[in-house]
């Protein structure tokens, strides 16, 4: 129950960044152009470049799209009685959102474009919150029993 929860939170998520491209997309551009952050020793590393904001912001929206393809085939694997590929996909997609969340959004936006400095582009809270639910998430995929195969 769990991952399809996250599945369909991973959905919501994707069809917000498709309807309301805009809103998130200016979020990605003020991270990468660290125009709201206090470390001027930092700043060579700002992306500005329109081009490289869209590329960014479309494989995120692909990213996230793809964990909750994997969540949602787990989801069904998990009714269906196939808990073998249940896991498999459910942990693909997990593993998917920590990548995305910790190593995308805390790791290189948070320290890399210094994303922390930022009172108005900070994504960190909401960054931990996904690790959080996807880490929990992917412990109980593989703490719950496996059923005896025949």
């Amino acid at each position: 129950m769990t991952v399809g929860f996250i599945a369909l939170n991973m959905f919501l998520v994707v069809l917000g960044n498709v309807t309301d491209y805009g809103t998130n997309e200016a979020f990605v551009k003020h991270v990468l152009a660290m125009d709201t952050t206090f470390g001027k020793e930092l700043k060579w590393r700002a992306i500005t470049s329109p081009a490289v904001v869209t590329i960014v912001y479309v494989a995120i929206i692909l990213w996230e799209a793809i964990s909750a393809v994997l969540l949602t085939a787990g989801t069904i694997a998990y009714l269906r009685g196939k808990e073998d590929s249940a896991r498999t996909f459910a942990s693909a997609g997990l593993l998917m959102i920590m990548a995305l969340f910790l190593g995308g959004f805390i790791t290189i936006g948070g320290e890399w474009f210094a994303m922390w400095q930022s009172k108005d582009w900070n994504g960190i809270a909401a960054a931990l919150r996904m690790v959080t639910i996807a880490g929990f998430a992917l412990i109980l995929v593989h703490l719950s029993p496996r059923r005896a195969t025949q």
